[in-house]
């Protein structure tokens, strides 16, 4: 698995990372076992990049994380946990007291002293022009019970403000063949600065696989069920904010042309995004070992070639750059 530098971190991490929103909830019932198995099997296909948050199943997936931790100590492995999503959105919320409660919290969690790199979890655009709340993360680094710190966003305005803070190592950001407007400008602006990227979202919510069809079902617990109109959270983390029967048809589309390729849909979707200059790593989750081993896969794939890059271009203009580009 390629490594690369993750930003201002310092840290080399696996381009494919695992993403573990799917181990805590919000994608349906994933059994303890199951979960520790993806945590195996990732870590075994190369991947040295777990994404938590402390929301993630009220601190499930952070303490899976811990637990799996406890039982190899030897692995190295970068973990980034995010905070901030416990409470009422308001800018009045992001104080040095409350990230310290977070953060130990987390410690806990993750049996930690130092936690590695905590991200700011979609904080309200406000937050990103506060002195004080930058502040209070560096104290949380001297204080040493974070290494680092980044801020994971939703648009594309919010993500250039956060690159320009001296302080801010990485910024995670959603990125995939149905959301192209993060390598205009965020990208170049991040590789300028130093800053690591972590690219979320990059199946589109399973889209990518080119399984669904109109007629899925999502249980009831899934996000893709409660979430697709943007009832519980920003509707751009359900599908990437795409309408569901267009990016089922799309995903279709994206199938045949990774399929001309030799590739499996999802493959070539998660290589996609880790073969754009600028992004350190992609964080796709899985909900068994069998998509774990697939997901990793895709660190491997050769350059896709300019011929693929120029269609899932031609795609994406045609299917969504009207919808999507001026929203996030």
């Amino acid at each position: 698995m390629e490594q690369r530098t993750l930003g201002r971190t310092g840290r080399d991490v696996s381009v494919i990372g695992l993403g573990t929103w799917q181990l805590g909830a919000d994608w349906g019932e994933v059994s303890e076992r199951d979960a520790l198995a993806v945590l195996d099997t990732s870590a075994e296909a190369g991947v040295t990049f777990f994404d938590t948050a402390d929301v993630y199943g009220d601190g499930r997936s952070e303490r899976l994380i811990g637990t799996w931790r406890a039982e190899h100590p030897d692995t190295v492995l970068t973990i980034a946990t995010k905070m901030g999503r416990r409470v009422e959105q308001r800018p009045e919320h992001y104080t040095l007291a409350n990230f310290r409660a977070w953060t130990d919290r987390s410690r806990r969690n993750l049996g930690a002293d130092t936690l590695d790199l905590v991200q700011l979890h979609c904080p309200p655009s406000a937050v990103h022009a506060s002195d004080e709340v930058f502040d209070a993360l560096d104290t949380l680094v001297a204080e040493e019970a974070i290494a680092g710190y980044g801020v994971s966003v939703e648009t594309v305005s919010e993500a250039l403000r956060a690159i320009a803070r001296e302080g801010v190592a990485t910024v995670q950001i959603i990125l995939n063949a149905f959301r192209h407007k993060p390598l205009e400008e965020v990208l170049p602006a991040a590789q300028l600065a130093g800053v690591g990227v972590i690219a979320r979202v990059p199946l589109a919510s399973g889209l990518l696989s080119g399984r669904y069809t109109r007629e899925t079902e999502f249980p009831a617990t899934d996000h893709r069920s409660f979430n697709r109109r943007g009832e519980a959270f920003d509707v751009g983390e359900t599908f990437s904010g795409v309408e569901y029967d267009t990016g089922v048809a799309a995903a279709h589309e994206f199938a045949d042309l990774a399929r001309a390729h030799g590739l499996e849909p999802a493959t070539a979707a998660l290589a996609w995004v880790a073969q754009q200059p600028g992004v350190s790593t992609v964080i796709p989750g899985a909900r068994n070992p069998a998509q774990a081993r697939s997901n990793a896969s895709a660190g491997a794939v050769p350059p896709l070639g300019e011929d693929f890059m120029t269609a899932v271009g031609t795609l994406y203009d045609a299917r969504f750059r009207a919808e999507v580009h001026p929203r996030w």
